[in-house]
């Protein structure tokens, strides 16, 4: 039984709808803790709620970026990830950490990638027009939000959307397709090959929502 490790900074959203379509689907997975970089992150009260860990790692506790990824790491591995799922995590991942967990760290953006990387994603869609707008699942390289894509989803962009309404309808578009994603690698259905990610057996990587 593979086993997930996910680190939050806030609310953890799509960590819960994991967890709650993992319980649904009755998939064969451990969750072996959720780890925040402070102590008042909401997600928190959910993993001990469902009796997952919850390990706190104060990032304004470490002199460094590299060190704080450092204790990252030696909890992560204390833990004994499989697959570690960035769900919200608002701090900027070394390269050391990164390449320590290549090809089983996985991340939610909220655009259609590569248009959008970074942040106020849905408020810069706005200004730029766009008709589409959506979210996608890819693999963490040290490029920020470059990594292979895994899957995304799409929703139209409305007249009289504004930054909240677009970001709330976003926002259960991850939900419907992180917790795919994430079932996707535990079923080892996935296989990197260049800056792409192909799905075997094969079928659609991209949902219009």
């Amino acid at each position: 039984m593979l086993s997930i490790v996910t680190l939050i900074s806030g609310r953890g959203s799509n960590f819960e709808a994991i967890v709650k379509t993992a319980q649904k689907e009755q998939w064969p997975v451990k969750f072996a803790g959720v780890i925040a970089n402070h102590s008042a992150a909401k997600g928190l009260d959910f993993a001990r709620s469902q009796g997952i860990p919850a390990v706190v790692v104060e990032h304004k506790e470490h002199a460094s970026r590299e060190a704080f990824d450092a204790a990252l790491i030696e909890q992560i591995d204390a833990l004994r990830a499989d697959l570690v799922v960035l769900a919200g995590f608002m701090r900027i991942l070394t390269p050391g950490f990164i390449r320590h967990f290549e090809g089983r760290l996985v991340n939610i953006h909220p655009a259609l990638l590569p248009a959008f990387p970074g942040l106020h994603t849905h408020e810069r869609a706005l200004e730029a027009g766009v008709k589409e707008h959506g979210a996608t699942v890819h693999f963490v390289t040290e490029g920020v939000d470059e990594g292979p894509i895994i899957c995304q989803a799409s929703i139209p962009v409305l007249d009289g959307d504004d930054p909240d309404t677009l970001a709330a309808r976003v926002l259960t578009a991850e939900h419907q397709i992180y917790p795919r994603a994430v079932k996707w690698f535990l079923d080892g259905r996935l296989r990197i090959e260049g800056n792409q990610v192909k799905l075997q057996p094969p079928e659609s990587q991209f949902f219009k929502l």
